[in-house]
């Protein structure tokens, strides 16, 4: 046992049915660190940090804390060890007030009255939480909520405070200051494991990095010494692609044309889209850029179907190759499909696959098993339609073809989509997307809220099928991904499409500054 280690774990397994979580993991936290643990969704950070929490057991392996072997069999046990850990998703009551919420089942400790409310004054300076204790927590944001669910566990006696993915749900700011009140933290004692796949957060606030793939620990860095380029590269195993280096691959003929697409608000009168414009070439990939909220996601809504422009149209380019099974004919100019008078299904059927931005509602039933999400969308085609009737066997095949094509974790095709990792979620939905080799891709956020080993894979099979002649229309948050991805850039303010960039030599930030109005 090192002598300045809070906790060391020690050979820790688990297994679960068809899956290996953790694989003889080797672990020692120093006290007064913040020690990260970073790998991609499904790699197997929280099942550890569970078992140092006491919600799970470990298979093998043992757990010491301040040099002396110990059992947890509840998190109970693990608190009073000194142990606490702050879930992604906040276990809070908004019924009650932030004391009643920090008091709820630890009325030992300093009863319910003056004492222990002079308790919970002082450890809310601790963490920075400068609200009234007896304040109902449903008036209270997400930033102070967090700091609600750090000061319950500083309450309960925990020297060792793990963090599951604590800034998932923080804006930039609100990161800042939970970084200044961890750093604050550890300058007291305190001791902090930190689970995030976030890569430049992580240099930012850990102190020591441990890598976790596939269920095993891959190597343990100093922040100072390793870029974020190199640590994804130890999640995935591999080196990642550079997003800069590669060929057009844009060729003269029209995969999709918008011609002035005009949308009204539900009030009748505000243009949420006015006179859009725009085409899409095969071979080529079309970038969307704009601040949240200026018609984005209304563009990519309207060509799908799902909202009703008031005037434009919609057309799709005819496959040279015939591959997509296009129930409309191709109109007199130029072999293009009309989509204008067509729904969501028969636009699907033409020859479009979608990846939405919101997966869970647009994207995925999520208690339904892998191959019956295979078929959304696609319940008209083959392999999965005979005639009017919807193959089953024929759907759970091409849904396993997927899950190995695209690297799908999951113990089988029957575990519903809820199961899965947002990151295998979101290759499921792209290799459901990419399959009848479609004309045009939509991709909507293709990589929000997914580890960077989903990210990379998603990108390569993205410029795969660019080279292979598909044409993506690509709207996007994320300015290096636009500018690693595209081909060309088209900036949305306000409605309507404003500016051109050139994604070889447009800058993040020049491109921020036209997302504003700033550069215009």
């Amino acid at each position: 046992m090192t002598p300045t280690a809070a906790v060391q774990l020690v050979g820790i397994s688990k297994s679960f049915p068809g899956v290996i979580a953790n694989s003889n993991i080797d672990l020692v936290v120093r006290t007064g660190e913040v020690h990260a643990l970073c790998g991609e969704n499904g790699a197997g950070k929280s099942t550890l940090m569970k078992i140092l929490y006491g919600m799970q057991q470990p298979d093998s392996g043992h757990i010491e804390v301040n040099g002396a072997q110990v059992r947890f069999r509840s998190p109970s046990d693990a608190i009073k060890a000194g142990i606490g850990m702050v879930h992604q998703h906040f276990m809070l009551a908004d019924n009650l007030t932030v004391a009643e919420n920090v008091l709820l089942g630890a009325e030992s400790e300093y009863g319910i009255g003056g004492k222990a409310r002079r308790r919970i004054a002082e450890l809310a300076a601790t963490t920075g939480l400068r609200v009234d204790p007896n304040l109902p927590l449903a008036l209270l944001g997400v930033a102070d909520r967090q700091r609600v669910e750090i000061l319950k566990v500083l309450y309960r006696g925990a020297r060792v405070v793990i963090l599951d993915e604590p800034t998932a749900v923080l804006v930039p700011q609100e990161v800042d200051e939970l970084f200044g009140t961890v750093r604050e933290m550890r300058a007291q004692g305190y001791t902090f494991l930190f689970i995030s796949h976030k890569l430049d957060e992580v240099r930012s606030i850990a102190d020591t990095i441990t890598v976790i793939r596939r269920g095993r620990c891959v190597g343990t860095v100093d922040p100072r010494q390793v870029t974020s380029r190199r640590l994804a590269e130890m999640m995935v195993g591999s080196e990642l692609p550079d997003p800069g280096s590669r060929e057009t691959t844009v060729t003269d003929r029209e995969a999709l044309r918008v011609e002035d697409l005009t949308l009204l608000a539900e009030d009748g009168e505000r243009r949420v889209l006015d006179s859009v414009s725009l085409v899409v070439h095969a071979g080529e990939v079309l970038g969307i850029a704009g601040v949240e909220g200026n018609g984005q996601t209304e563009l990519v809504e309207t060509i799908m179907a799902m909202r009703h422009a008031v005037s434009g149209r919609v057309l799709l380019g005819h496959p040279a190759n015939g591959a997509a099974g296009t129930h409309a004919d191709p109109d007199a100019d130029g072999g293009q499909v009309d989509l204008t008078p067509l729904g969501t299904l028969r636009r699907r059927e033409a020859g479009i696959g979608y990846v939405p931005e919101d997966r869970t509602r647009h994207g995925l039933l999520p208690s339904q098993p892998l191959w019956a999400n295979r078929v959304l969308g696609h319940q008209s085609r083959p392999p999965i339609a005979r005639g009017a009737l919807l193959d089953v066997r024929a759907a759970r095949a091409d849904t396993e073809r997927i899950v190995t094509e695209f690297d799908v974790r999951t113990p089988g095709v029957e575990v519903p989509a809820a199961a899965l990792s947002g990151g295998n979620q979101q290759k499921l939905v792209v290799g459901r997307e990419l399959s009848g080799n479609p004309v045009l891709l939509i991709a909507s956020h293709p990589t929000r809220g997914v580890d960077v080993g989903a990210q990379a894979m998603i990108w390569e099979v993205i410029r795969g099928a660019q080279r292979d002649g598909l044409a993506v229309l690509l709207v996007s948050a994320d300015l290096d991904e636009l500018i690693g991805l595209s081909d060309t850039i088209k900036v949305m303010l306000r409605g309507r499409l404003v500016a051109d960039a050139d994604p070889a030599t447009v800058t993040p930030e020049q491109l921020g500054a036209a997302m504003t109005g700033a550069a215009l």
